[in-house]
């Protein structure tokens, strides 16, 4: 995992990314993670720096979907979506948490706070229940300080970046 750069940023915003670099680092199996706000937008991500990688080396293809935090974010802000009205349909109440198995990978999506997401995609030998406990982990300590202005701040940070490295978030 490429670290993103943190200078600049709020406290706040510096223990997000430090909480999001130990979960895919103390996690074992876990390809790529991204946070995506309620309308879809990524927030925050592992591997931001393989995105342009992917991109300048089509040959080279980076593990996650498609090596991007762009494709994790649209699925995740996808299966949220789909899931949340799912739950209106059958009145049963908020979404917690959704998990997809596939026969190479699983991936986790998990409500942060107030409509944002976690999502997080494992490979097929990662232990299930070791990433959920993981990502409700990051959920309890992230959700309460993902406020609009953190969220704001670092969707900004998020195209500052793609802006210097040419790519687009």
């Amino acid at each position: 995992m490429t670290a993103p750069s943190t200078f600049g940023l709020s406290r706040e915003a510096r223990n997000l990314h430090f909480l999001l670099t130990n979960l895919v680092e103390e996690v074992p199996g876990i390809q790529s993670v991204a946070v995506v706000s309620s309308d879809g937008l990524l927030l925050l991500s592992s591997d931001q720096g393989r995105n342009t990688e992917a991109r300048d080396a089509r040959e080279v293809r980076p593990s996650g979907p498609r090596g991007s935090a762009a494709d994790l974010a649209t699925i995740v802000s996808g299966i949220g979506s789909l899931t949340v009205g799912a739950a209106r349909l059958m009145d049963s109440g908020p979404v917690k948490h959704t998990m997809v198995a596939m026969d190479e990978g699983s991936l986790f999506v998990m409500s942060v706070s107030d409509g944002s997401l976690l999502g997080v995609h494992g490979n097929a030998d990662c232990d299930m229940s070791v990433v959920a406990y993981h990502m409700a982990l990051f959920v309890g300590r992230a959700g309460h300080v993902l406020t609009p202005e953190l969220r704001s701040e670092l969707r900004e940070s998020l195209e500052q970046e793609s802006t210097a490295t040419g790519s687009t978030p």
